[in-house]
């Protein structure tokens, strides 16, 4: 395994992993970098960051509103990449990129995973990339170590089981059909899907889409090796914008003390 995969695998050791989301650049590049640092400094163990895209369909209306945010202010890839660099300088907690593949092909794949490597992202999350044809850029990203994270969503069916056979880092298992947002209630069967899963891989499953409270993560980590937790924190940040950071704080360490109990 190579030293990307190992610090992604290094995430769930001992331990269920709190994943968490936001979306660069909202409500500004400086308060994204705190925000990250916050997070890590509170209990998140991976942080996905969002990157501005003007069609996110995977996304619910929470996250929308946040890359509407972050594009009025002609937020930029390169201007992504250079708050990561500033990022490593004061946190090394693993980070990936939750992107769709417009941004990719218009950076040019080799380019964008050069600078992946450069400023240490371990790995992206590409919702509108099916695992079958993840080919189109395997190799950009195989080049510079960067792992390509899957997802296996509750209609993913007969598939599961070659996807999982051919993950890298961990599986984001989908917990719920539709888009990203928070949702009072999980009506899908996590533990037969995580059982079905693990029947084939031993890589790590962390749930995302809807997950925001903290006996939902409880209940979630019965099963799974983590949890994924975006919306919940995006809608902190629209309502205190700025000054979200003692927010962000105090929620983190609430999620994270009841995955603990």
């Amino acid at each position: 395994m190579n030293r990307v995969g190992n610090e992604i695998s290094k995430v769930f050791d001992n331990k269920k992993a709190l994943i968490t989301y936001l979306t660069a650049g909202d409500p500004s590049l400086e308060s994204s970098e705190e925000f990250i640092v916050v997070l890590a400094k509170n209990g998140a163990d991976l942080i996905e960051i969002g990157i501005p895209f003007s069609d996110p369909i995977a996304e619910g209306e929470v996250i929308q509103n946040a890359m509407k945010r972050a594009l009025s202010k002609k937020i930029n890839l390169d201007d992504v990449f250079n708050m990561v660099v500033r990022i490593r300088k004061r946190t090394d907690i693993p980070l990936t990129f939750m992107t769709y593949l417009n941004p990719l092909l218009t950076y040019g794949y080799d380019n964008f995973f050069k600078k992946c490597k450069e400023t240490g992202i371990s790995a992206i999350i590409a919702p509108d990339m099916p695992f079958e044809e993840q080919d189109e850029v395997k190799e950009f990203a195989d080049k510079y170590d960067i792992t390509i994270i899957t997802l296996i969503a509750p209609t993913s069916n007969e598939r599961i089981e070659n996807i999982a056979k051919s993950s890298k880092g961990f599986i984001y298992l989908i917990s719920s059909l539709g888009v990203t947002g928070v949702r009072t209630k999980i009506a899908t069967d996590i533990g037969w899907l995580v059982s079905k899963i693990k029947k084939v891989t031993d890589i790590p499953v962390a749930v995302g889409f809807g997950i925001a409270s903290g006996w939902q993560a409880k209940e979630i980590v019965k099963y799974a090796d983590g949890v994924i937790i975006g919306s919940a924190i995006v809608k902190i940040i629209a309502e205190y914008k700025e000054n979200a950071a003692p927010k962000l704080a105090e929620y983190i360490l609430s999620i994270r003390k009841e995955m603990e109990i």
